[in-house]
């Protein structure tokens, strides 16, 4: 009878061996990860599908992510997700730890390395907020044609400049703040710009040095410059100030890149939250003993597999959104 119970209680737990030797809570988490990395393949080969499709108008990822925390202004191209990259690695390096000192049954050492690895997880999902942050509030500004097309400005060395350096406000000009009184509920259309189209037409207009930039690519790392007689030309054809990025438009280029970074980051993104949220969980049950009255801790090495895998995919992701 007594084994009856411990061999029930085991199949419970997941850790009943099944085909190749491999416990069947390990083997699930390998089909849910096969599963997984179709969803991602599927993202990223639409990606490149569309950017090849779209190349010579692709923004250059150089030129939209060079933030760096307390470098304002200073252009750092892909330093900060270079740093986001290594955080995440070294927590995969943490995690190895972990699984490796639950095989030799230390508990203190599983429940370091597990801290360490849920550290680098929160260190990273911040770094990643905001990163979309700044993305989604943009840096310079531009205007949209009725073509769809993004027109940037550059000054006199060639290099993009803000609308806020020369766009001319109506000194007139009164921002009504609704109320529940006289605000106008469901109103449709694109929402609200810090500059007028009028606005940025007048600071154009008065600086005879700034010049169009649009979204073909000339080379690898440069787009084409309009000489000041044909941005005039080019300019007559904006019908929208564009700042930031949302799911419709963004003032970096082709539309479906902001799609792209959204879905494709953001998906990760929530695996990432996931596996914070399990690694949390599995963390406490180390300090709770749980896997020592069991015998075994395989359930940090499950953990350990769903975590490498979102490592793996950011490696992915990093190189072919990112560097490529």
């Amino acid at each position: 009878m007594g084994a009856t119970v411990t061999t029930e209680a085991t199949e419970v737990r997941g850790d009943a061996r099944g085909p190749l030797n491999v416990s069947y809570g390990k083997m699930m988490m390998w089909y849910f990860i096969l599963s997984d990395s179709l969803t991602f393949c599927g993202f990223l080969v639409g990606y490149g599908f569309t950017r090849y499709k779209f190349m010579d108008t692709w923004p250059i990822a150089d030129e939209v992510f060079n933030h760096f925390p307390f470098l304002h202004g200073v252009d750092a191209p892909m330093y900060y997700v270079a740093l986001m990259t290594f955080i995440l690695i070294f927590s995969s390096v943490t995690m190895v730890l972990a699984v490796d000192a639950g095989h030799q049954m230390k508990r203190k050492k599983v429940a370091t390395y597990m801290f360490l690895t849920i550290l680098g997880g929160l260190v990273f999902i911040g770094s990643q907020a905001w990163e979309w942050k700044n993305f989604i509030n943009g840096s310079y500004g531009a205007v949209e044609t009725t073509g769809g097309s993004i027109l940037q400005f550059v000054g006199e060395d060639g290099k993009q400049i803000a609308l806020a350096d020369f766009a001319v406000v109506d000194p007139n000009k009164k921002d009504a703040t609704l109320t529940r009184a006289n605000a106008t509920w469901f109103v449709n259309g694109p929402s609200k710009s810090t500059y007028s189209l009028a606005e940025v037409q007048a600071g154009f207009d008065a600086n005879p040095t700034i010049r169009i930039r649009t979204q073909k690519t000339t080379d690898a790392k440069h787009k084409e410059i309009l000489s000041r007689e044909a941005s005039v030309e080019r300019l007559k054809d904006a019908v929208l100030v564009v700042e930031g990025a949302n799911l419709i438009r963004n003032e970096y280029g082709h539309k479906t890149f902001a799609d792209f970074f959204f879905f494709i980051t953001g998906f990760h993104g929530f695996h990432v939250c996931t596996g914070i949220l399990i690694n949390i969980i599995i963390f406490f049950n180390v300090l709770l003993g749980t896997y020592d009255r069991r015998g075994s801790y395989e359930m940090v090495e499950k953990g350990g597999l769903y975590w490498h895998f979102v490592d793996l995919v950011w490696v992915f992701v990093f190189t072919f959104f990112y560097l490529v």
